[in-house]
């Protein structure tokens, strides 16, 4: 019922930034936790980064706090996530999500996603 739209992804070197957004067809925007979850060739689908529908609980995975910042516009339907000094092992289509969870980090627990977009860090 909720669909997801993700932009923002692309190509860039070591140590520059991107900022991804993802914008949702739904009204009820704000009762939905958001996420972003990553997955890189060969590896599992991990948990980026969420916050809840009231914009105070957030998570970051340790590989990026300090890099990665996630933000939503309840208003405009849409969660962001900007990205500082990134880095090679960032590489990976980069997912938005959308869930009423308990556990957020887990995958499984979100009943909407969108369809990715590609980001790739050259050294």
């Amino acid at each position: 019922q909720v669909q997801l739209v993700e932009s923002g992804g692309g190509l860039v070197q070591a140590g520059g930034s991107l900022r991804l957004s993802c914008v949702a067809s739904e009204r009820t925007f704000s009762y939905y936790i958001m996420a972003w979850f990553r997955q890189a060739p060969g590896k599992e689908r991990e948990f980026v980064a969420s916050m809840g529908r009231n914009g105070l609980n957030t998570y970051y995975t340790d590989s990026v706090k300090g890099r990665f910042t996630i933000s939503r516009d309840n208003d405009k339907s849409t969660v962001s996530l900007q990205m500082d000094s990134l880095k090679p092992e960032d590489t990976a289509v980069y997912s938005c999500a959308a869930g009423a969870l308990v556990r957020p980090t887990l995958a499984a627990q979100y009943k909407y996603w969108g369809q990715g977009t590609q980001v790739t860090v050259s050294s």
